[in-house]
């Protein structure tokens, strides 16, 4: 299994999975928050178009993750997986697509990819976030969380690789123009982990298979990369080399999971 990012962040968001096995190869989009052009633009930055992927999985209804994920699944004649709740949101209940309705730690299985969605704390109808599996490898992605749960911690415990929000720092928000109301919004346990309650959740998992850490998510107004890597180093021990984060425009490049 590998997987690549296009874009984190609040202009758009969107992460690419691929898993093989011998005859065949299964990539989905999570989440698809970019114009149907940006989408291939970035697409092409990792030798994939459109026509590569099997499906698109959404995890909630904010335009920064759903974007053009209805357009591209209709020309593409991609399969769409998202909540109930989500689908109502975006009006996917009532378009032309191929919709797959997915519930809360219920696994469904995509082609070579075994995919588990689960509940989170955010300000949207019904947001899920995911693991995949391949059969040997676990990729947890946590983005767009309020606050730490046991569940979380639970399904996260054991993962291969973590693609982990780190939205911001606490006291550049508090100093942030951002109105009170928002920046309560943010900081609020259905809004967006800072990066102290980021690495806490990185604290209470099991790592002992971790071999890639994703700092995601990141806010441009109200974060640094260096400050979103330093609280996951203090948690791991190291020197902070090892925490890849992913920035709005690039995302990051391909990451193995053999």
């Amino acid at each position: 299994m590998r997987f690549a990012s296009l874009g984190s962040g609040s202009e758009g968001n969107a992460l690419v999975v691929e898993a093989a096995s011998g005859t065949t190869t299964t990539r989905v989009l999570l989440d698809c928050g970019f114009s149907a052009k940006e989408v291939e633009r970035r697409l092409g930055r990792l030798n994939l178009c459109i026509g590569d992927l099997d499906a698109i999985l959404i995890t909630h209804e904010h335009s920064d993750h759903v974007g053009s994920a209805l357009t591209l699944a209709r020309r593409a004649s991609l399969p769409l997986y998202m909540s109930w709740g989500t689908a109502r949101a975006v009006g996917a209940d009532d378009a032309d697509v191929d919709l797959h309705v997915l519930w809360g730690d219920e696994t469904a299985a995509i082609g070579d990819l075994a995919v588990m969605p689960y509940t989170v704390p955010h300000d949207a109808r019904e947001p899920l976030q995911f693991v995949f599996m391949d059969g040997c490898r676990r990729l947890g992605v946590l983005t767009d969380v309020g606050m730490a749960t046991p569940h979380i911690t639970t399904v996260l415990s054991g993962c291969d690789a973590l693609v982990l929000e780190s939205n911001h720092d606490t006291a550049m928000l508090a100093g942030s123009r951002y109105p009170q109301s928002l920046k309560a919004r943010i900081g609020g346990s259905h809004g967006h982990l800072s990066n102290d309650a980021a690495a806490g959740i990185l604290a209470s998992l099991e790592r002992s298979r971790l071999r890639h850490l994703v700092a995601a998510h990141l806010s441009q107004q109200n974060n640094l990369p260096e400050l979103a890597r330093q609280a996951f180093a203090d948690v791991l021990g190291t020197d902070g080399e090892d925490v890849i984060v992913a920035t709005q425009d690039t995302g990051f490049d391909w990451l193995m999971l053999d």
